[in-house]
């Protein structure tokens, strides 16, 4: 998702969002933060990442999928979300597939299409191919 839908409390309440992981946190990115939901029920987790092929987004990739998957037996509802919604949020929900869920990256990438459409960039995808190769060893 984009960043206008994470500031959008109203809109989170109503979809009935419980986290949020911002992919684009930090000062000159999507400064949500914490703050903005500390008068919701909102947890939040941040990620300083670049959308640039030579970012190390994997580095990110247990902390995020450890987030979701402690929101998800308690009935959450976890907003992922960066900038436009296509790169780093869509690589961190391949990930946590895969991480979570033992989907392949190809299948993990074919089930967030049938929803949304993504594209990681190229360092993101490559990050993603190795943790493929890692997860089925």
């Amino acid at each position: 998702m984009s960043k206008s839908t994470a500031r959008d409390k109203g809109l989170l309440a109503d979809l009935r969002v419980t986290h949020v992981v911002n992919c684009a946190e930090g000062l000159h990115r999507i400064n949500t933060g914490g703050q903005l939901y500390s008068d919701t029920s909102i947890s939040y987790c941040g990620v300083q990442a670049s959308d640039h092929p030579q970012f190390d987004l994997s580095q990110y990739f247990c902390s995020t999928a450890s987030f979701i998957k402690a929101a998800l037996p308690q009935n959450g509802k976890v907003l992922v979300h960066c900038a436009m919604g296509v790169s780093r949020s869509g690589a961190v929900v391949l990930a946590f597939l895969m991480m979570c869920e033992n989907l392949t990256l190809t299948d993990a990438i074919i089930a967030v299409r049938l929803n949304r459409d993504i594209c990681p960039n190229s360092g993101f995808l490559e990050q993603l191919r190795t943790l493929d190769i890692q997860l089925k060893r």
